[in-house]
């Protein structure tokens, strides 16, 4: 009988010394880690910038003059709008080229340390694995490390922080009730996120084991081709690796029902937040405390805020995985 013994338990709690370990490795090209961090900020400065030139703009043009030197205002405006826009996705780009070769060199050392670790292991043990569903974790492994280095530390800090930036300019500059309703967003948001992610990894681990287990039952099928045939047991063979595809298919349903719930409460939460933070500022414009540009800066706040937000739902999924699959 052959053990599954390498696949973690349902109930394996998240494993964050990971992260310790994979620290040497971020530290071996500290010059590259730097710069990309600092194009990391650059290109979030540029991104917060963004809506509030937006505003001048609408603003200048909803004023309507003659006066041809402020006629030139509004497209001195546009152009630096189209320059900061420019500005965030190049530094992005920078960023992602600089770190590369950082997460490359760690995925090397991580996979030649079990590589050499395999090796020292017994001759039981390795009897009584299925080379395929092994080859299979060390693949899924190495490309969770390439996962957590590059997400956790660029796409998770920043927009935290670019979020903690957004909330300090809206009570310095607006009514303290727009604050109020991006924070119970983002708390709401990604309490109901990191909840529903638990609950799903469990899927996902599930749906990862049967996706080792058909794997390897080919392959150990594949690899004993003569033994098949000489005891005529191609049915049979056919049988069981029907059953490992059925039960990867039941394991693959109900990750995606529990994905479905998990978008359709994001989108609830984001769509209400905006909804309530367009409304409010649609009647301080009325009530003429505020300008339509100022409605138009909202607009484009929470569409800037949250679009990284929805992207928070797939990386805590994703680095749940890696961490698993680590």
């Amino acid at each position: 009988m052959r053990s599954n013994r390498h696949h973690h338990n349902e109930d394996t709690p998240i494993n964050w010394r990971i992260f310790l370990q994979l620290w040497p490795y971020l530290m071996e090209f500290k010059t590259r880690v730097a710069l990309a961090l600092l194009c990391l900020i650059a290109a979030k400065t540029a991104s917060i910038y963004l809506p509030f030139i937006l505003k001048f703009t609408v603003d200048k043009l909803n004023q309507g003059t003659t006066n041809n030197a402020i006629v030139l205002v509004p497209f001195g405006l546009v152009a630096a709008y189209g320059l900061l826009r420019l500005a965030n996705v190049l530094f992005g780009e920078i960023r992602d080229t600089l770190f590369g070769r950082v997460t490359e060199r760690a995925m090397r050392r991580m996979a030649l340390k079990v590589f050499q670790h395999l090796h020292q292991l017994s001759l039981d043990y390795h009897l009584s694995r299925q080379t395929g569903a092994l080859q299979r974790d060390i693949e899924r492994g190495t490309n969770g490390i390439s996962f957590l280095m590059r997400f956790v530390i660029f796409n998770i800090l920043p927009t935290f922080l670019e979020l903690g930036l957004v909330i300090i300019l809206l009570l310095i500059n607006y009514p303290p009730y727009f604050a109020l309703v991006t924070l119970i967003a983002v708390v709401s948001y990604v309490m109901y996120t990191t909840r529903i992610t638990e609950w799903r990894t469990e899927y996902v681990r599930e749906a990862n084991k049967m996706d080792s287990n058909t794997h390897a039952r080919a392959l150990d099928s594949l690899l004993n081709y003569e033994t098949v045939k000489y005891f005529s047991a191609e049915q049979r063979e056919a049988q069981d690796y029907d059953q490992s595809l059925s039960a990867w298919e039941h394991a693959r349903r109900k990750n995606r029902l529990t994905l479905f719930a998990l978008n359709s409460g994001q989108a609830i939460i984001i769509s209400t937040a905006m909804t309530i933070m367009l409304c409010m500022s649609a009647y301080y414009v009325l009530e003429g405390s505020m300008t339509i540009g100022d409605f138009t800066l909202m607009n484009a706040f929470m569409f800037q805020l949250f679009s990284p937000l929805s992207f928070l739902g797939f990386v805590y999924r994703e680095v749940n995985a890696s961490l698993a699959s680590i």
